[in-house]
């Protein structure tokens, strides 16, 4: 029989253990981190009803998702965390308690072009909080704060969060009488750290129709810089001509008041009237968070505040705020730019038994004692040569093999090697364990992410 040659469908990231490893240390520190602001988790299928994740598509959306039938059955793969989570409130309103805060890390499938760092199947790592009618403002501050915690304890520190408030950009728009245009020109805007200003006011008088005195007045206000105060105040200077940009504003103005009461450092955020979020889906605060080393990434985890989560499945007011990660896409960039820290071990396990006597018995209640206390241990019982086990270990990168031969068992010690410093030492168990354990919070002292 002919063999099939295997292979990994483009746009597919298929990764080896010791990748794997760090893939599930980010996993972690994300969970660790969302829990400990109240988040919980929560799984939603990879699958779904056509018409239940296109209810708020079409166009682009429906290019893009894999669709396909079973029977009777038109259904998809979701093609991001957020239609699904709409679906999940709406369906489950009456046994959730509000505001109803959840984090989900899950594949999602979107067939589009494979690109290099951009993928057809990808994690994304979401948080929402979802209000029942209204949702307090501190929510909208409190997103940052949750960013800041969550890159940092990942190791990352050269980061800004950029915030603002698309109730001040439509505002603004509303004063220069381009209400019916704000959706387009926002999606421009959005556009400008790709493109530049001169195509994006190219776009702004050809694609939307403006003046070029308009786009002129656009692009002079969302270039107002300075510091968080210093930008504050210039919109100041707008207030008082439309009701909405005041709102705006006043939300503007309590976000970055709360973000220090959060603990969040005025050098990691900052007002940014460029950010907009093309989406018309957000109606408040937005958020987008770049490496400010390496700016060519984009943005690393984006998001915001929308008025009706689950507008197209129910007639309860569900405002809500969240932020999304792009994980994979976030893990490959961070790999090909080698901020991954590899000295952080990968192995699956912490401990190899090698037995030396013929009872295996032994060996096998130190493994169970070792598990107990929370050492992984991987016990090698295969007929190999001592060299070809010890290269396995060394292979997988385990830290300490653990020799058990008849003059151990005898004298009830155990003989340990640390595969890295090659210093072996003959103790008790208790002796053993505590070295072991000493040994691995050493080495896992690091963070996930090494800033170069």
């Amino acid at each position: 029989m002919e063999k099939m040659k295997p292979r990994t469908l483009s746009g597919f990231m298929e990764l080896l253990p010791r990748p794997q490893q760090q893939m599930e240390r980010m996993m972690d520190v994300l969970r660790r981190t969302y829990a400990l602001y109240g988040f919980t988790p929560l799984d939603t299928p990879v699958i779904e009803s056509s018409e239940v994740l296109l209810a708020k598509g079409g166009g682009d959306t429906e290019k893009q998702i894999y669709r396909f039938t079973k029977g009777d059955s038109d259904l998809a793969l979701r093609f991001d965390l957020t239609v699904p989570l709409a679906k999940y409130v709406a369906l489950h309103y009456n046994e959730l308690a509000f505001p109803f805060r959840r984090y989900q890390i899950g594949k999602v499938y979107r067939g589009e072009r494979a690109q290099r760092g951009r993928f057809r199947e990808f994690y994304q790592a979401d948080i929402d909080v979802i209000g029942d009618g209204k949702l307090d403002i501190t929510n909208e501050a409190e997103i940052p704060a949750i960013i800041y915690q969550t890159f940092t304890t990942l190791g990352l520190r050269r980061f800004q969060i950029r915030v603002n408030n698309r109730k001040i950009l439509n505002g603004f728009y509303a004063m220069l009488g381009l209400t019916g245009r704000s959706g387009d020109i926002m999606r421009t805007v959005d556009k400008l750290d790709k493109i530049g200003p001169d195509k994006v006011r190219a776009c702004l008088v050809e694609d939307c129709a403006l003046t070029g005195e308009q786009a002129d007045e656009i692009l002079s206000f969302i270039a107002i810089s300075g510091s968080n105060e210093q930008v504050l105040a210039a919109l100041s200077g707008y207030a008082g001509r439309n009701g909405i940009f005041d709102q705006g504003l006043d939300e503007l103005n309590a976000v970055v008041q709360y973000l220090a009461a959060f603990g969040v450092p005025e050098d990691h955020f900052a007002v940014d009237l460029t950010i907009a979020r093309g989406l018309d889906y957000y109606t408040g605060t937005v958020y987008e968070t770049t490496l400010l080393d390496h700016p060519e990434i984009g943005s690393v985890c984006s998001g915001g505040r929308y008025d009706n989560l689950a507008e197209y499945y129910t007639d309860r007011q569900l405002p809500g705020v969240g932020i999304s990660i792009g994980l994979t896409r976030l893990f490959y960039v961070l790999g090909e730019q080698g901020m991954l820290n590899d000295d952080l071990p990968t192995a699956p396990a912490d401990v190899l038994i090698l037995p030396m006597a013929d009872d295996l018995a032994p060996a096998i209640s130190l493994a169970t004692r070792l598990r107990a206390a929370g050492v992984r241990t991987q016990l090698y019982t295969e007929a190999k040569k001592f060299k070809a086990k010890m290269a396995y270990a060394d292979r997988q990168g385990i830290p300490y093999v653990i020799f058990l031969g008849e003059d151990e068992i005898a004298r009830s010690v155990v003989t340990c090697k640390d595969m890295l410093s090659g210093e072996q030492t003959t103790l008790d168990f208790d002796g053993t364990l505590a070295r072991i354990r000493s040994g691995l919070a050493a080495k896992n002292a690091g963070a996930v992410i090494r800033e170069r």
